[in-house]
């Protein structure tokens, strides 16, 4: 079996800069009102990246995904995948879309699994590596979730349910997950727990509501979402980290999935993790859904955050509801 490892990584951020007060402007309630700096009372965090108009998810995971292809000595890529809860369209895969924009010749696919959609893909791509099948696997991801929030909702409760949707930012990354030299990924475990799938939705474009333009909007039951990840997050961490032989103490760094300026602060309280352990990007790029994880480890690895055998820990939150934990040896 190949050692799977992490060769690359890079990300990208639209110029422009939106802050909470000009989202707030932007919300108008039907026969009610949003009261002033709300955003940051209940999730923190002052700015996030917006993309223009016509910049397609696509855009946004090949100009990360370009900045690792054009490196000097890049290696040859036979496999691509894209991964994001954003896509281009319903049909065909998004992954085509990149492949055609960065001149590839390989075989494509998008790995779907809301903001968990890239941590998985890079199990997907161990996987591949790891048994030999493909050598050096880009996965990229694009999101564009600007684009589904609901700026006029109906009553009170309509905006409560919005009220998440107004943390998101746009982004995109790219990394190549191969054989050799490069970070090892030493650990990788997921669990979902499906009777929680209706807390965090978007349900237009699907056959549950395919032209129902209402119901293309993104919607979460926050508070309940909070409670169902706290629950799981004190059990399963510990667990994966039992059984990979890691301690809480041996962690140089955690990369977690950020929906709010303070989870990184209750993730480590609830776990006992020095707070200082993590990167945190919340407070100027928003929730960037799946690629969230892959810009925060970018973010460590450019400020000098990570150097050569610190034991890293991703940790994946998404929709669903899912977890996953991922040990890297940097």
């Amino acid at each position: 079996m190949n050692q799977a490892v992490i060769k690359s990584i890079a990300a990208y951020l639209p110029e422009q800069v939106v802050y909470n007060a000009q989202i707030e402007d932007k919300i108008h309630v039907q026969n009610g009102s949003i009261e002033s700096g709300i955003l940051e009372k209940l999730f923190g965090g002052k700015m996030r990246r917006i993309a223009p108009l016509d910049m397609q998810v696509s855009d946004l995971a090949c100009a990360a995904a370009k900045k690792i292809l054009n490196e000097r000595n890049a290696p040859s890529i036979d496999m691509l995948i894209f991964a994001a809860a954003s896509s281009d369209l319903i049909e065909p895969a998004t992954a085509n879309i990149v492949q055609a924009k960065l001149g590839l010749n390989c075989p494509v696919m998008d790995v779907k699994n809301a903001c968990n959609s890239f941590v998985s893909a890079m199990q997907v791509a161990s996987a591949f590596v790891s048994s030999g099948v493909y050598k050096n696997i880009l996965i990229v991801g694009g999101e564009k979730l600007s684009e589904v929030v609901n700026f006029s909702p109906k009553d009170q409760d309509e905006l409560k349910k919005s009220l998440a949707g107004y943390t998101l930012g746009d982004g995109g990354a790219a990394i190549i997950i191969g054989a050799g030299e490069g970070s090892k990924m030493v650990f990788q475990k997921f669990n979902s727990w499906g009777e929680h799938w209706n807390l965090c939705t978007v349900e237009g474009g699907g056959s549950m509501a395919y032209r129902d333009l209402n119901k293309h909007y993104f919607v979460a039951h926050s508070a309940a979402l909070h409670k169902a990840f706290g629950r799981k997050i004190l059990s399963f961490v510990p667990d994966c980290l039992k059984e990979a032989g890691w301690s809480l103490k041996d962690l140089d760094l955690v990369v977690a999935h950020q929906v709010s300026a303070d989870i990184t602060d209750r993730i480590s309280a609830g776990l006992g993790i020095n707070p200082s352990k993590f990167i945190k990007t919340f407070y100027k790029y928003g929730n960037t859904a799946a690629v969230t994880v892959p810009i925060a480890l970018h973010e460590a690895f450019i400020e000098g955050r990570l150097k050569k055998g610190d034991k890293v820990m991703l940790l994946g939150l998404a929709a669903g509801i899912s977890l996953s934990v991922q040990l890297i040896e940097w």
